[in-house]
């Protein structure tokens, strides 16, 4: 597609064009995209479900892939293996069917497995790292490559996979056999968590910052009595500080400028440093 629209492909609802928006169907056609990127000299932009992400108000340029129809789960034994494109949640839920466990952190985490193996996503004491056992990524040449989960440096909230250029077509995850009212009993008890906690009534990215050592950023955030702090249609939740939402029609250009007082009001009470969890892509419009 031509000139997509890419606030209608993130949770945030924010986002001008993409050039060019591309859903590949098989691994051999994203691999046949980032070559032709290269020889050609096109930037390309991976997008996931475009949870944990905020696109400029100028878009992006050259191809934009977005892996949403490599979404396949399959389990064999107490392996699952799930292509990029599936939800974390997808996953969770899946080994849950099959009596697995390990995954149970995730049901709640909107992001695909492409983004939770990008960020190492992480939820009520659990993440990725702890239960990747390999993936299946494209390298920037466009080869096929399969790393063993300790190849991909994954720390909180974060991985060399951005660094290296990779694009996650796959990834296998080594759960336990469990019992499925235990394990069930475990994800309703997340899912009521996170419903009577989030915001999910709005668009939003999700949490915003890093948990900064020793801090809980929300709190810092409550603390600076910046709970309800508008700029434009951007809100700090007022159901959880940690999370801005796009209240009413907000600009990228007003989320970011949100996160940026956030930054420099916390650093100014608290003297601590709030990084960004959510990953800020694509141009500034201009006007």
């Amino acid at each position: 597609m031509v000139d997509e629209h890419l606030k209608n492909h993130t949770y945030t609802r924010l986002g001008g064009k993409a050039d060019f928006y591309v859903t590949p169907e098989t691994y051999e056609q994203v691999q046949q995209i980032v070559k032709l990127a290269n020889k050609d000299n096109i930037p390309f932009t991976m997008l996931g479900n475009g949870s944990n992400l905020i696109v400029k108000d100028g878009g992006i340029r050259g191809i934009v892939l977005n892996l949403q129809k490599l979404a396949s789960i399959t389990a064999d034994g107490t392996t699952v293996i799930a292509q990029s494109g599936a939800r974390i949640i997808d996953v969770s839920r899946h080994a849950l069917v099959k009596k697995l466990t390990g995954l149970e952190f995730a049901c709640g985490i909107p992001g695909s497995v492409g983004g939770a193996l990008f960020m190492n996503a992480g939820a009520y004491g659990g993440e990725i790292r702890d239960v990747l056992e390999s993936a299946v990524v494209v390298t920037r040449d466009g080869d096929l490559l399969t790393l063993a989960a300790n190849q991909l440096d994954l720390e909180y909230r974060s991985s060399n996979i951005p660094d290296n250029g990779y694009i996650v077509l796959e990834a296998t995850f080594s759960l336990q056999n469990g019992n499925y009212d235990e394990i069930k009993a475990v994800m309703d008890d997340l899912t009521f968590k996170r419903e009577s906690k989030q915001p999910l009534e709005y668009p939003s990215c999700g949490s915003v910052f890093k948990r900064p050592p020793g801090y809980f950023a929300g709190k810092l955030i409550q603390d600076s009595n910046l709970q309800g702090k508008q700029i434009g249609g951007a809100q700090v939740s007022l159901k959880h500080a940690g999370f801005i939402v796009n209240k009413d029609h907000a600009s990228a250009k007003q989320y970011i400028d949100l996160i940026h007082f956030i930054q420099k009001t916390v650093k100014e009470k608290f003297g601590v440093k709030l990084e960004r969890e959510v990953k800020i892509i694509g141009e500034d419009l201009v006007e």
